[in-house]
């Protein structure tokens, strides 16, 4: 930039309140052209209501927002979208039955006539250009969360924009994707487009960032370059360890948000791995799971067991069967051939409900998806036990919001029984729904993306679960997209390559490099 010009885009005294509740306190923040600012801080600390009230969808009570110098009045997308922002969320806005390249021509072409020849041209040149692998052709609908979020990605960059909010873009790629998309954002920042980039993965922002803004409790408390900093001191600024202002926070308490914010969990995982004793029962046994797909089976023949008290993982590209293997056990899509049992009892042919009374617990991965967004906390956590809470025909409201009382302070939700399931964060839904999950205490929770999207802190805190889950003597089936993960909490690790099962290696024995090359369908690590 040059000396005395105006920052690309800035925010000043940028300022929300909800109630009593001062999401944004003054903020003022500035990204450059060509450069990349990384947002951070856990959940709560304001950074979803600062990029909402950037791209119009909320509007600040005081503060403005300038473009090249200039103010402007952001009422809504449309408005973001005319100065040259775009923002891919994590919430999708595609159109299920349409094609990818449908979905863009819907989002970027005028009235009037449409050449779909063209507009398919577009699409494969921008994918090539991005270094983001997407099909043109493919019904939105069949593609996994990963694929989804990767035309969300084109989508926001198919008009004129000059900043890029990506909300947690890495959360669902392999390596190899996260490699060529962040190749990419240098490319379009070399070109001078500025980029805000949301992770809780620092090792990544470390990686990409050029400078780094840190929020906690709605004030901002860095605004620095990120040259020189490694992921400890970040994570010591998101957790308020650095600052004798919080000093009340337990020295355990650091220490573990930062050693999971590093990655430290999944350096030793031979420290947190129980040892596998193949004389333990099967929580979870699958034989020969088939899914009939067109041209070739969603998934082939997979086999697999997870034994009491043991944690397996399965890893793979986004896209294949992780998402139609949870589907098949939990019971939403009914198998094509194979036997499913839980606990040493059959459950193949039952559906969801019966499977959940048999003693499978489910978090899928479409977390907002299984709530109903309408309805209360409290309401939500006794949705998949109604029965329990019957007075004759009708629920026991009191019994409801003593069993919710009990849930939110046993694990620790930030809400009360009659808050709408829809003002809280994505930690603290993700807790409700563990919460639902473990109070049954399942024979075997399988857990789809459990931690995506979420923070440092809300990640321990799934990990946590999810090992005392296991020592108790269940068993977790652990399907992420996240290799360090998998890596720092699975006691085995299977791999999934085109609905098919290719290798299985123990976590201690576990590699990056090693599942990268079984998620490419080779078997020469297998064990």
């Amino acid at each position: 930039m040059t000396s005395g010009a105006a920052p690309l885009v800035e925010l000043r005294g940028i300022t929300k309140r909800f109630g009593s509740l001062l999401a944004n306190d003054a903020i003022d923040l500035s990204v450059d052209a060509g450069q990349v600012l990384a947002l951070l801080g856990e959940n709560g600390a304001g950074k979803s209501t600062l990029t909402r009230i950037l791209y119009g969808l909320s509007r600040a009570d005081a503060g403005e927002i300038r473009i090249a110098g200039q103010p402007v009045t952001m009422t809504s997308p449309a408005d973001a979208l005319a100065a040259g922002i775009g923002m891919v969320t994590q919430e999708f806005t595609l159109v299920g039955p349409m094609t990818v390249t449908e979905n863009l021509m819907l989002a970027g072409s005028p009235l009037g006539r449409i050449d779909r020849k063209a507009a398919r041209a577009r699409v494969l040149a921008a994918s090539q250009r991005l270094g983001v692998p997407v099909d043109p052709d493919a019904v939105v609908e069949r593609l996994s969360v990963g694929e989804r979020q990767r035309v969300e990605i084109l989508k926001a960059l198919l008009g004129d924009c000059r900043l890029l909010v990506l909300d947690e873009p890495t959360a669902v790629l392999v390596p190899a994707d996260v490699d060529l998309l962040f190749a990419s954002i240098r490319r379009l920042t070399a070109d001078g487009m500025a980029v805000v980039f949301i992770s809780h993965k620092l090792h990544e922002v470390v990686d990409l960032a050029d400078r780094i803004g840190v929020l906690r409790r709605g004030r901002l408390v860095a605004d620095l370059p990120a040259e020189g900093l490694d992921p400890v001191a970040i994570a010591a600024l998101m957790v308020g360890a650095a600052g004798p202002a919080d000093a009340e926070l337990p020295d355990d308490v650091v220490d573990e948000a930062l050693a999971t914010a590093v990655g430290l969990d999944g350096a030793a995982p031979s420290a947190t791995a129980a040892p596998v004793d193949r004389a333990r029962p099967a929580a979870l046994e699958v034989s020969g799971l088939t899914l009939a797909g067109d041209p070739r089976p969603r998934l082939d023949d997979v086999s697999l067991t997870v034994r009491a008290g043991e944690i397996v993982g399965v890893a793979g590209v986004s896209g294949n069967g992780q998402t139609e293997l949870v589907a098949a056990l939990c019971g939403t899509t009914p198998a094509t051939a194979g036997t499913v049992h839980v606990g040493g009892a059959e459950v193949t042919g039952l559906d969801v409900a019966a499977r959940l009374k048999a003693g499978l617990g489910r978090l899928t991965e479409d977390r907002r998806g299984s709530v109903v967004l309408g309805m209360s906390v409290e309401q939500n956590l006794v949705l998949e036990d109604l029965d329990r809470f019957r007075t004759g025909p009708f629920l026991s409201r009191r019994r409801v919001r003593a069993h919710a009382e009990a849930l939110i302070e046993r694990f620790d939700i930030r809400a009360a029984p009659g808050d709408p399931i829809r003002s809280l964060s994505g930690g603290n839904m993700q807790k409700v729904l563990l919460a639902r999950a473990l109070e049954r205490d399942p024979t075997v929770l399988v857990a789809s993306q459990p931690t995506r999207g979420l923070d440092v802190g809300a990640c321990q805190y799934v990990y946590t679960q999810l090992r005392a889950l296991r020592d108790a003597g269940s068993g977790v089936l652990l399907v992420s997209e996240d290799l360090d993960e998998l890596i720092g909490i699975a006691d085995r690790i299977v791999v999934l390559s085109g609905g098919r099962l290719v290798g299985e290696v123990a976590a201690a024995d576990a590699t990056r490099e090693a599942l990268g090359v079984l998620m490419t369908g080779s078997r020469e690590y297998a064990a």
